[in-house]
């Protein structure tokens, strides 16, 4: 099993329960395939840095999974075929990578354990 990363961008259209059902459907594909998801990232909506499909922003969302290898090409001809998706990038990490990323997941969960322990001010 390889450790992957997927980027995609959803049109900015839709409503947040359609972006959810979207990224629900890509991550259900995935685990049918034999996939571990490891993380899951939803960045919300983000201005493009140039327009595509005549759209300057765009619904960001992260994913980070173990699979075979021959679970991208199901992956990515989903993505081609689904008409929401404008953008997406998947690529394997390699050690280096795999490493930033579990740091970054652990920043990430330390920052919010110390957000909700924080007393609240009166």
């Amino acid at each position: 099993m390889n450790n992957y990363e997927t980027v995609f961008i959803l049109t900015p259209v839709l409503s947040d329960a359609q972006a959810k059902e979207a990224v629900d459907k890509f991550t259900s594909l995935l685990t049918d395939n034999g996939a571990t998801i490891v993380n899951e990232e939803n960045w919300g909506l983000r201005k493009l840095a140039y327009p595509i499909e005549k759209k300057s922003t765009g619904y960001y969302t992260l994913v980070e999974f173990d699979a075979e290898p021959g679970v991208i090409k199901k992956l990515e001809t989903a993505f081609r075929r689904d008409e929401r998706v404008i953008r997406f990038l998947t690529f394997r990490l390699d050690k280096y990578a795999k490493e930033y990323a579990d740091k970054r997941r652990a920043r990430r969960s330390a920052a919010s354990a110390s957000v909700e322990q924080a007393p609240a001010a009166e």
